[in-house]
């Protein structure tokens, strides 16, 4: 198995910030995972800290023999950017990690996506006719093509980051490393 990135970052992904940033971190993450919410909270305090300098990339990685809600939550967040566009993914994948104790059933999914001005039982229809699941399923086969055995995981720069990313000051000095221009 590889410590690198096998499918190569691109405008299929969900991003955030700059594509010429000097650091790219990817997450494989699971929107069922507590693990992955408490990532996330981490995630934004690295990227106000990097500013411009970060690109943030989602990939699913939905644990569903663990995570029963898992595939349908990355189906809510395709199907809202597929609706709504880039922004509203971003508002939606937000909102399901902040909101992961509530529950991540069919008609929550879709009441997040109405929170956010998007068509709830448009969702719905796009959940139940797999419409998203071939691009979760790509993102799942990258990811395990790439040695990604749990969730979250996290690449910087296309290489596996193994150390601890809970210590949000020990990661941000990871990526600063990374962000330094090689001498």
């Amino acid at each position: 198995m590889s410590a690198h990135l096998v499918l190569p970052v691109s405008a299929r992904d969900h991003a955030l910030g700059p594509a010429d940033a000097p650091v790219t971190l990817v997450k494989y993450g699971d929107y069922e995972c507590p693990h992955c919410a408490r990532a996330h909270p981490v995630v934004r305090q690295l990227r106000a800290h990097l500013g411009d300098r970060l690109r943030f990339v989602f990939r699913n990685f939905p644990l569903t023999e663990i995570h029963r809600h898992a595939e349908h939550a990355a189906e809510a967040a395709e199907a809202v950017a597929a609706l709504a566009g880039e922004d509203a993914f971003w508002a939606m994948h937000d909102r399901i990690y902040e909101h992961q104790g509530e529950g991540l059933g069919d008609h929550a999914l879709a009441a997040h996506a109405a929170a956010l001005g998007v068509d709830g039982d448009a969702v719905l229809r796009e959940i139940r006719g797999e419409t998203h699941l071939p691009r979760i399923r790509e993102d799942f086969m990258s990811g395990v093509r790439s040695g990604v055995n749990g969730t979250p995981t996290f690449y910087v720069n296309g290489a596996r980051f193994d150390d601890d990313w809970s210590d949000v000051h020990a990661f941000a000095r990871a990526l600063e490393a990374a962000a330094a221009p090689s001498r």
